[in-house]
């Protein structure tokens, strides 16, 4: 799938606004998903909570826990909330259905850009296209005479203003916690300086130039963010926004909508939204474009699973997006895009464009093993090289546990 068009295609998917309906039926059968904890998600299981016989579980880790969960038989969920970087191992084990008759039977309001297709079978049904792009204090911009940043080299100088300035506790706020958050922010920069992850027999690639320019960028980071940012995951800088305590970050934009949330956020109105920043001039924006859905459990019987589809299309639908429309950018009809969009649109329409987050085998084994080893560069345990060096070994032993590679 071409993340961008989809991500054009849900951006425009302009129609007028309604209130917030309840339930069109009651649910009877007992039904659970696991999904992440950001504030589309919530709404969407919300919307899905009024028809009844539902439970929700929303976790940042979700990511770790779904494997096991729906491999389980019975699965431990119905429901599951996946992007194109966490479907991947769902669909090597089997443990989620086709959804080609399900969709024939309540899918009539979904567009074509919403069906997730694994050769040739629907497997998913994406909801929202979600991306990191660069939030900015636009009142300390304003007040510094600041421009907004389109490469990373601009970012630093801005970066040095503003510390030097001391309106905040940190220039920089970073998704950099050990472990899956980490090995995304090298997942952005590194194709950002033209590097490919992989050889063409699957080898990683990543000891190149690109990758020590990559680390490096990351490591400059450090000298503007919270000393504590290997703890620091998307949540941990929602909350540094929202109090006040960071000027600007490359931070997801499902997100955003929190920055305006008057009940827990100090900077309403503050928090401004722009494209992803180049790692070199005239490039790609430094990130990567995502979708996120739904899929349905295999290892359920078909009563629930038809049960559990209805239920998502509930949770899914115009009514909910209209009531909750700047909690994502959403795929769904009734999306009206509004300033707190303007960041992933503006990534997701770039010239070039950022890439598509790749799923596949070969990309979740990289993505553990980045994971896992980038923490020694950043704490000053392993230089660069040597950090290129010991990822590639980790990814390379884990491909042939997993038959990437012989």
């Amino acid at each position: 799938m071409y993340l961008k068009k989809l991500a054009l295609a849900g951006a425009v998917s302009l129609m007028g606004t309604s209130a917030f309906a309840a339930c069109s039926y009651e649910n009877t059968v007992p039904l659970k998903s696991l999904s992440a904890g950001f504030e589309a998600w919530k709404a969407v299981t919300d919307a899905m909570a009024e028809c009844g016989n539902f439970q929700a579980e929303l976790d940042q880790e979700f990511r770790t826990k779904q494997p096991a969960a729906f491999e389980a038989n019975p699965s431990l969920y119905h429901i599951g909330g996946v992007s194109n970087g966490t479907i991947t191992p769902l669909l090597n084990a089997g443990t989620i259905r086709p959804l080609d008759d399900l969709v024939e039977k309540y899918g009539q309001n979904l567009s074509p850009n919403q069906l997730i297709r694994v050769n040739g079978q629907i497997m998913a049904v994406a909801m929202m296209v979600n991306t990191q792009h660069l939030m900015y204090r636009e009142d300390i911009f304003n007040d510094l005479g600041l421009d907004v940043p389109t490469t990373w080299d601009e970012v630093f100088a801005a970066a040095d203003t503003i510390k030097e300035a001391g309106v905040v506790d940190h220039a920089i706020g970073a998704t950099m916690k050990s472990g899956w958050n980490l090995a995304q922010e090298f997942v952005n920069m590194y194709p950002a300086f033209g590097g490919a992850f992989f050889n063409a027999d699957n080898t990683a690639a990543v000891n190149s130039d690109a990758g020590l320019m990559a680390l490096e960028t990351m490591a400059k980071t450090l000298e503007y963010t919270d000393p504590e940012v290997l703890v620091s995951d998307s949540t941990y800088v929602q909350q540094q926004f929202q109090q006040g305590k960071i000027a600007m970050s490359n931070l997801w934009a499902s997100r955003g909508g929190a920055m305006d949330d008057a009940a827990e956020s100090s900077v309403v109105g503050k928090v401004k939204m722009a494209a992803a920043p180049m790692a070199v001039e005239g490039g790609a924006p430094a990130t990567t474009l995502w979708w996120d859905g739904i899929v349905i459990a295999a290892n359920i019987t078909d009563e629930e699973a038809d049960a559990a589809f209805r239920l998502a299309m509930e949770g899914m639908d115009e009514e909910m997006v209209k009531a909750n429309n700047e909690a994502a950018i959403w795929l769904v009809k009734g999306y009206e895009p509004g300033p707190l969009a303007a960041g992933a649109i503006a990534t997701a329409t770039a010239t070039p464009a950022a890439p598509p987050y790749p799923s596949t085998t070969q990309m979740g084994l990289l993505h553990t093993a980045l994971g896992n080893e980038l923490p020694a560069f950043l704490t000053g345990e392993r230089d660069a090289a040597a950090t290129l060096v010991a990822i590639e070994e980790a990814y390379t032993t884990s491909a042939k546990e997993a038959g990437v590679l012989e």
